[in-house]
């Protein structure tokens, strides 16, 4: 459901972001207040790119892994594009196709670890991390602010308008602490043109979160609220 989730959006990703390039750059400024001067970087939800292209523009040697291949295979093209190495391939952050200990960083930015929806899958994504993590390396996630979203159980997103009047909304419905998520897109062409995806996700909380990370074995573990556009975790191997 998630992979073919990013499948159908890969196409068009860029168009949720009014200026998807100034994005890009601003995302890469504040991580990079995280990642140390000349580290290997793997993004491991890297999806068309938004975070390992800032970050490959800035000089970091970044590799890309996603669930969609057809959103891994968009990052590199669009890597290229700007000038920028970034090899990317089709994985499940439970099993990641890396040797042990190849990283520096491991990245797992917007929201993509709460698509895994129990803990036992949440545990495994978060040890396969520190299995490719070099030691004394530092794991970079962020997530919505579930604490506040699980006491307030949104139902929907506002619009926002991206290039060419492309208008993005969401719905959210909820179960327990799951929420099932309708995307709609709305294209402007000859007439209004709606396309609707839908996937899911676990409304984890932070402390929840820190709890699984320090079963999976990182330490000095602390989370940073206003400087990235999401809650940001920060974990450390070892």
């Amino acid at each position: 459901m998630t992979g073919a989730f990013y499948d159908g959006l890969a196409g068009t990703y860029d168009l949720m972001f009014p200026d998807w390039d100034a994005s890009m750059a601003r995302q890469a400024s504040q991580l990079s207040e995280f990642v140390p001067a000349g580290a290997r970087v793997l993004d491991c939800a890297c999806g068309i790119g938004t975070q390992a292209i800032g970050l490959a523009m800035r000089g970091y040697d970044v590799v890309g892994a996603d669930l969609s291949p057809a959103a891994a295979s968009r990052a590199v093209v669009e890597a290229a594009a700007r000038g920028v190495s970034l090899p990317s391939l089709a994985a499940d952050m439970r099993s990641l196709p890396f040797a042990d200990a190849s990283f520096d960083v491991v990245l797992a930015a917007d929201n993509a670890l709460p698509h895994l929806l129990t803990s036992d899958d949440v545990l495994a994504g978060l040890r396969e991390m520190r299995r490719v993590l070099r030691p004394g390396g530092r794991l970079i996630l962020s997530t919505r602010d579930y604490d506040t979203i699980r006491r307030e159980r949104p139902v929907s997103t506002p619009p926002s308008v991206g290039p060419g009047r492309t208008v993005w909304f969401q719905l959210w419905h909820w179960d327990g602490d799951q929420y099932e998520l309708e995307m709609f897109q709305l294209n402007e062409a000859e007439s209004w043109r709606v396309v609707v995806s839908k996937t899911r996700y676990w409304a984890i909380t932070r402390d929840e979160i820190t709890e699984l990370a320090e079963r999976a074995g990182f330490g000095y573990l602390e989370w940073s609220l206003h400087v990235y556009c999401q809650p940001l975790m920060i974990g450390t191997n070892g």
